[in-house]
């Protein structure tokens, strides 16, 4: 059985042209268009690459800072000891007490956004690698949350810093800020991502690597960017 489609959503789907491939400047504003909630709608972009993930030189993850954040408020855990610990906090950490943490994470109440580790924290880690994991909150060095440089991973994370992750079906999907933030600010967003997506693609990866991409807020349809216009992002 077909899903009824909303009024709402047949609304903002006119307004958009399915057989057109948008610049990134019209995709923008068209896309600011589409607000239609009470809440300030966070900017989605959405990949589709040409890889395939199966293969370990093809699984892509890393980590981007967007010039212009994200529009959310951070909360950062530090797993850290000794005179770490007091960087953490003069960095703005929000919680910075190992044996409080670990704790707080076995009970299952987990109100932080992104972990970040020195190396020698890692086996204390191990206890709730499996909690942390598969919500995606499990440090690692290729997204730059096991360090040493706890001011800068904090600063980082607090800034507008986007870990991602390619799934089994070649997506990557995040947010690159908030459809009350200027054009330009989206833009610069969006193309700082694109070109990190660019500098990331595996050396086996052959043919055209980026597929599709579109872009779309919290509870809009989404909005179909030419690829051609992005290949050249580096």
């Amino acid at each position: 059985m077909a899903k009824k489609v909303s009024k709402r959503r047949e609304a903002l789907l006119q307004k958009i042209d399915k057989t057109k491939l948008y610049s990134i400047d019209e995709s923008i504003a068209l896309v600011k268009e589409l607000k239609s909630a009470k809440f300030d709608e966070t900017v989605e972009i959405a990949f589709n690459l040409n890889v395939d993930p199966r293969h370990a030189d093809q699984m892509i993850r890393s980590s981007v800072v967007l010039p212009h954040g994200t529009g959310k408020t951070v909360r950062v855990a530090v797993f850290a000891k000794g005179a770490k610990v007091d960087e953490a906090k003069v960095a703005g950490a929000d919680f910075f007490d190992a044996d409080e943490l670990i704790e707080k994470i076995q009970a299952g109440n987990i109100d932080f956004d992104t972990v970040i580790a020195t190396p020698d924290m890692m086996g204390i880690l191990g206890k709730v690698a499996r909690i942390l994991g598969p919500k995606g909150l499990m440090p690692n060095p290729k997204t730059g949350t096991v360090t040493m440089d706890i001011t800068q991973a904090v600063k980082d994370a607090k800034g507008g810093k986007v870990d991602f992750r390619v799934d089994k079906k070649g997506n990557i999907h995040a947010g690159i800020g908030k459809v009350s933030f200027d054009s330009d600010k989206i833009k610069e967003n969006l193309i700082t991502f694109v070109k990190k997506i660019n500098r990331v693609k595996p050396s086996t990866a052959k043919g055209k690597y980026i597929k599709n991409v579109a872009i779309s807020l919290t509870m809009s349809p989404a909005v179909t960017i030419a690829t051609s216009e992005l290949m050249d992002l580096r």
